[in-house]
């Protein structure tokens, strides 16, 4: 299976620990001022990509010295640079999985168009594939049809946020079940958790967003 990793320039602090520490496997592409992150620690990216408006010209020199393959466009276009590596890691570099870093942080209009991304008609069928992850989430997607997760072993919520309309959801066996629920309006069915250590659900319609989840610091 084909892992791709894209790091996106959102704020460092929201990085997972595995990402801060070096310990996320496979190959990168960066977003951005993600390319500058990702050479600050011992990484050169496969791609590069993005209008670089965050980046001094020195900055954008150092990246252009560490990777071959640059893709420099325009700060006024209709993709986001986001929208641009998810494109050229799905279609070019044939992704299994593409997990996305520093795309949940910081601005909250950038954190929408990242989450909606998958609801875009081009990218919608590869929604399974790709992940968001962060300090506290993992955001995963899914299309119509029956399935089973895995507990992920230091989150402790789980939620099902429905981006769309939805027909015969069913929470079969999380704290809070659902049967055969029609979902009218886009809703986050949020603070479930697992009983075990899987989780079953289904729907017949729709697109949903799972999201495994925990607090950090919650008492202070």
């Amino acid at each position: 299976m084909r892992v791709l990793n894209l790091l996106v320039g959102g704020p460092i602090d929201l990085w997972p620990a595995d990402l801060k520490a070096g310990r996320v496997k496979g190959d990168w592409i960066g977003i951005d001022r993600g390319n500058l992150h990702l050479i600050d620690m011992g990484i050169d990216p496969i791609v590069a990509i993005g209008d670089f408006d965050s980046l001094k010209p020195n900055e954008l020199q150092l990246v252009k010295t560490h990777v071959k393959d640059i893709r420099q466009s325009i700060p006024e276009k209709d993709d986001t640079d986001t929208q641009l590596g998810l494109k050229v890691a799905l279609e070019e570099h044939h992704a299994d999985r593409l997990d996305i870093y520093g795309a949940t942080g910081g601005r909250l209009d950038h954190f929408l168009a990242n989450l909606w991304m998958v609801l875009e008609p081009r990218f919608r069928p590869f929604a399974p594939k790709i992940r968001l992850i962060d300090q506290q989430n993992t955001i995963t997607f899914f299309l119509p049809g029956e399935y089973e997760i895995k507990k992920e072993p230091d989150k402790k919520y789980l939620a099902f946020v429905a981006l769309t309309p939805m027909d015969h959801l069913t929470l079969f066996d999380e704290k809070y079940r659902l049967d055969d629920y029609r979902v009218r309006r886009p809703i986050s069915l949020a603070s479930n958790e697992f009983v075990g250590e899987t989780a079953k659900f289904k729907f017949a319609s729709g697109v949903m967003c799972v999201i495994q989840s925990k607090d950090i610091n919650r008492y202070n």
